[in-house]
């Protein structure tokens, strides 16, 4: 048998248990399972990974993206450059454990958004500026894609939603919600940025996948706008972790 699993804090519905779940079951893999492991200390990692021999992959998810970094042997390119990871590997070199971290959701998010992307689509706003903004940022960077990040209180090269002006959204036609805003329960809340500025020419991109419309995505949508979950996006993301585990 081989175990993977997703660490985090506090754990309630999982994407990746019920996708690898339901994948295991449709393609008849009975030699793998998937696990949740609640975390509240990183610190048990340790633990976990020297405890469990058929352990093989971890998905790692809020709070412990980045605090997981120094229990890390190795990094790819995109861990490294973005500060955060969400995906480990867990083999053997010279008997002893190897873990080495990934970032597959800049991959995910990456593959989810070129589609949607016109030319005129040259700047972005960025609506939060925690974890998740990281890999999109890192994205952006890759995609030649200028930004400006959008936040409740002041951070250095940041602004704040009351400092969104008509010129910016005039400018700035992609507009990424990587706030938890509108999230299932809570679907009524959403940004609080200047929808009647959205044009026909805009892209929102909400990293939230459920509700399937949120009410950011909504209120772009009903002003001509583009608009994109973040499904695609989790389950791009659970496939290059996939592949990383099973090279």
């Amino acid at each position: 048998m081989r175990t993977f699993g997703l660490i985090g804090f506090p754990l309630g519905h999982s994407f990746s248990k019920k996708f690898f779940s339901e994948k295991f079951e449709k393609e008849g893999i009975e030699d793998c399972s998937y696990e949740l492991f609640p975390m509240e200390n990183i610190d048990s990692i340790n633990t976990l990974t020297a405890d469990n021999d058929t352990l093989r992959g971890l998905n790692i998810t809020i709070p412990h993206k980045v605090n997981v970094l120094p229990y890390l042997n190795e990094l790819d390119d995109a861990a490294r450059t973005i500060g955060a990871v969400n995906c480990i590997s867990v083999e053997k070199k010279d008997g002893k454990r190897w873990l080495k971290g990934h970032n597959t959701d800049a991959f995910g998010f990456a593959e989810s958004l070129k589609p949607f992307l016109k030319e005129h689509h040259t700047k972005a706003l960025i609506l939060g500026d925690g974890g998740a903004a990281k890999a999109v940022k890192y994205v952006l960077d890759q995609l030649n894609i200028s930004y400006l990040s959008v936040v409740r209180s002041g951070l250095p090269g940041a602004i704040l939603y009351s400092q969104i002006t008509e010129e910016l959204m005039s400018t700035h036609q992609v507009i990424i919600n990587t706030t938890p805003l509108g999230t299932f329960p809570n679907v009524e809340g959403a940004p609080e940025i200047p929808y009647h500025l959205i044009t026909d020419q805009h892209l929102a991109y909400d990293l939230v996948y459920n509700p399937e419309l949120t009410e950011f995505m909504r209120r772009a949508k009903a002003q001509g706008a583009a608009v994109k979950n973040g499904l695609e996006m989790l389950q791009l993301q659970a496939l290059r972790g996939w592949s990383i585990w099973n090279p």
